[in-house]
């Protein structure tokens, strides 16, 4: 019987029943409510609600919490009627006919006996049945393949249909304006709570029957700790949580799969460079006493700096060796890979999504018409003519008001953007700031504390992890604001179905996120050192700030401080925020809700207990992915242990999402999904411009092209005699020559205590020496090392972006096996669904 309005069902005292106290008829969905006589118009609200739902054929049973007596839990049941019902407005797909196609035996069959144990255990997880499936019809049901009405549409399904009517029952009408959702009424306090129910506890088996356990499979065989090492059951997961959650867990097991083949190759370069940096002749000339011992570099501020010894950076140079081991060959070839490994990384993605969109009765979800969302339908005022269908509908606003709400959208996120570009000057001239009082403080050992590590601190180290960590405190905070501004535009734009709402706000995240996080790196790369000047006329920023200059050993390694800080300190934010968050509220609720130990508490109770899936929990999981995707390929070539340390993020990231998803939160409502969404044009993206960044990191922040116009050239510069095809003499030819009596007044370094007059001194450029008829312009050199940039980026860029589109045109985006079984659930749709109805009119016909 429906619950009406009468006294509350008492709890039949089964802690794992998934049924309404009949035990016949199945819960669907709860609803949870605080039962006050102050608030009348919230019970006028709930009473309007739950006769809208019992109107529309929906079954409901109230039951008193055995906690908290002012709480009530509402139960939903879906009856056959009314699931056959939405299953045809939903164009959910169901089994029509066993799948007749024979499957291609896997290439890996012979190595199953070690294979296996990757694998979930098979006696838990049975492989089911594959089917040909169509869209739902109920004047065709004898069609459909039906055993068992209870078990023919799936918890996942049941669950999915009661959501679409929750968020469309009226809650009030008021003259033509009439008021729906249950989402209102979550954010208006009329009810504290609406979910499904999980099927058991994640860590003890149920002993009821029509149980399928599978909340305890999935903790037992994916989220706990001791299966890290095995396959994930996405089949499970999929009919579990819905293929919305499915796909981003395949996606990002698949994306771990092929960072393991990157981490391999990186670890490789890693080590050729550990390998080969003893024998690194521009290391052993800074560090030799006769030769770096020997050259006096020119102060890198004005006034208060001092002449320096270019042997002083010696251990510096040392260490940033030993932390980032890039500047060789491997790193040329390692990006190179990195630029194909992305294309086939996409590529094999597109194919994987295939088979999964065939598998999970995806295929044609978005050709499919997807249902408004209720914030859309509820402010549809104004009327208009469909120019496809010719109908009359309704749209809440005009086209000249749509144009005017994105374009305040648009204008605000640009402001955003400003905002941040903001932050980076700032933060830039707190570097040139802190560089001076580094410069001239470290120098003198003004710095107590740091002198014990005097000999390793340098001041452009000191000042670039002190601003790596001023920039991320300042990425978290924007991230925070920004995060409530782009969702109160995209709320404002009111996108029309829930994907284009995902999609508008996707782009703005990212397109914020990645000013945001990469603004710094983008400056370290290509601008830092790059316009500076010379001794005797420095470039200013701002008409004050003497711009900064690189190390002598380039700006490489200030790139890999920051990189590391940022990913670093993201991932353990990020992991803060996941597991800790939740786990430490979920303690809170339970320690001040504590019941006698005698007192059973039932499932839908125990899951109330638990915290509540943000309503872009699943946003921000793809967001930190696809952000870290990007340092993992924009910067790779700064960086060859980077896919290491995302790939030993992500075996992580996978049990941490699956323990949080499992054991932590409310059972989420399941959502269709074709695949990844805006997210892949986003990927697309990254990976072009992985390519161009790449290139121009190797020939312009690293040194290794000036090296290699050294090694080649035939000592036909004045400056460059060395013996042919060796290294020696290159970093006396990288360090040009200054006149200290060219100083300006301004600049002119104050006279030091010692004796010593210095006559010259040395600063990392390619100019003719004074004396020379053009002295302090560019060199030949100079020229010699622009052109090879130039030619090293057009060539590279134009064999990988040549590879990338030969890969993209060779590998299919949908396996022809995939193909055939698509043709063929088409050619059984139209026979089983269309030509028998033919027959059976045709037969009709001849009878009468």
């Amino acid at each position: 019987s429906n619950r009406g309005q009468g006294e509350p069902e008492e709890f039949n005292d089964k802690p794992d029943s998934l049924f309404f106290n009949d035990g016949v008829r199945r819960i669907d969905f709860i609803l949870v409510y605080e039962d006050e006589d102050k608030k009348d118009f919230e019970k006028r609200r709930r009473e309007y609600f739950e006769a809208s739902l019992m109107k529309m054929g929906i079954e409901l049973e109230a039951t008193r919490s055995v906690v908290d007596e002012k709480l009530m839990f509402v139960k939903v049941h879906m009856p056959w009627e009314v699931l056959c019902t939405y299953a045809e407005v939903l164009h959910i797909k169901l089994p029509i006919q066993p799948n007749d196609l024979s499957s291609r035996p896997s290439p890996w069959r012979f190595f199953s006996c070690i294979t296996k144990h990757f694998y979930p255990n098979e006696e838990l997880i049975t492989k089911e049945s594959e089917f040909f499936t169509a869209p739902f019809e109920k004047d065709r049901l004898e069609y459909f393949y039906i055993k068992d009405k209870d078990l023919f549409f799936t918890p996942s399904m049941r669950s999915r249909m009661a959501y679409y009517i929750l968020s469309r029952a009226p809650y009030e009408i008021r003259g033509h304006i009439k008021k729906f959702g249950i989402t209102k009424l979550l954010d208006g306090g009329v009810y504290k709570a609406a979910y499904p129910l999980h099927d058991c506890r994640f860590n003890v088996r149920s002993t009821e029957e029509d149980c399928p356990n599978e909340r305890f499979v999935l903790y037992e065989e994916w989220a706990h700790p001791k299966s890290f090492y095995k396959m994930q059951p996405l089949d499970l997961i999929r009919k579990y949580y819905g293929e919305k959650i499915g796909i981003y867990f395949a996606w990002l097991g698949f994306y771990t799969k092929m960072l393991a083949l990157a981490a391999v190759v990186g670890l490789g370069c890693f080590i050729y460079g550990y390998k080969t940096q003893e024998t690194s002749t521009w290391s052993k000339e800074v560090c030799d006493p006769e030769i770096g011992g020997k050259i006096v570099m020119c102060p890198q501020c004005d006034r208060f700096c001092k002449y320096w010894r270019l042997n002083s950076t010696c251990e510096a140079s040392k260490v940033s060796g030993k932390l980032c081991i890039f500047d060789n060959f491997g790193t040329l070839v390692f990006a190179v890979f990195m630029s194909i490994w992305v294309t086939l990384f996409l590529e094999f993605w597109k194919r994987y999504q295939a088979e999964l969109e065939y598998e999970w009765d995806t295929v044609e979800f978005l050709e499919q018409e997807e249902p408004p969302r209720p914030e859309y339908e509820a402010k549809c005022i104004y009327e208009r003519k469909n120019p496809i269908t010719g109908v009359k509908e309704y749209v809440p606003f005009t086209t000249c008001g749509r144009c005017v709400r994105v374009s305040i959208g648009i204008g605000t996120v640009l402001f955003w953007i400003l905002l941040i570009l903001a932050s980076i000057v700032a933060i830039t001239v707190y570097r040139l700031a802190v560089f001076f009082v580094f410069s001239t403080k470290l120098r003198t050992q003004e710095i107590k504390e740091l002198e014990p590590f005097k000999e390793y601190v340098t001041p452009q180290m000191a000042t670039s992890v002190t601003a790596s960590l001023i920039s991320f405190v300042v990425i978290m905070i924007l991230n925070i604001l920004y995060e409530r501004v782009a969702i109160w535009i995209t709320d404002f734009e009111l996108p029309r179905t829930k994907s284009e709402y995902e999609n508008s706000l996707t782009l703005k995240m990212f397109l914020f996120q990645f000013v945001n996080y990469y603004s710094s790196c983008f400056y370290i790369a290509f601008a830092k050192g790059k316009a500076v000047g010379y001794p005797k006329e420095p470039v200013y920023l701002l008409g004050k700030y003497r711009n900064e200059e690189c190390d002598p050993g380039g700006c490489l390694i200030e790139l890999t401080t920051q990189l590391s800080i940022i990913m670093g300190g993201k991932a353990i934010w990020n992991n803060i925020q996941e597991v800790l968050i939740p786990w430490v509220k979920n303690l809170i609720f339970r320690y001040c809700t504590r019941v006698p130990s005698q007192k059973v508490i039932p499932r839908w109770e125990q899951d109330y207990q638990l915290q509540p899936l943000p309503k872009l929990g699943l946003f921000y999981e793809y967001l930190e992915m696809v952000i870290q995707f990007g340092f993992v390929t924009l910067f790779v070539a700064s960086f060859p242990l980077a896919p290491v340390l995302a790939l030993v993020n992500n075996l992580f990231e996978i049990r941490v999402d699956a323990w949080k998803i499992t054991t932590q939160f409310r059972r989420v409502v399941p959502e269709k999904a074709q695949d990844i969404g805006a997210w892949q044009p986003i990927l697309q993206g990254i990976a072009i411009l992985a390519v161009a960044t790449n290139a121009m990191i190797i020939a312009f922040t690293s040194d290794m092209i000036p090296r290699l116009v050294y090694y080649w050239s035939f000592s036909v510069y004045p400056y460059g005699n060395h013996p042919n095809n060796t290294m020696e003499g290159y970093i006396n030819s990288s360090l040009s020559i200054f006149n200290t009596s060219d100083f300006s007044d301004f600049s002119k370094p104050e006279q030091s205590n010692s004796s010593l007059i210095i006559s010259t001194c040395r600063y990392r450029d390619f100019r003719f020496p004074p004396g020379h008829p053009r002295q302090y312009e560019y060199n030949g050199y100079y020229w010699h090392v622009i052109a090879a940039k130039v030619a090293f980026i057009i060539v590279v860029e134009h064999i990988v972006y040549f590879l990338k589109f030969v890969l993209s045109y060779v590998i299919p985006d949908v396996p022809y096996s995939v193909k055939e079984q698509i043709k063929r659930e088409k050619y059984l749709t139209q026979v089983i669904l269309h030509e028998t109805n033919l027959k059976a009119g045709d037969q009709t016909s001849e009878t009468n």
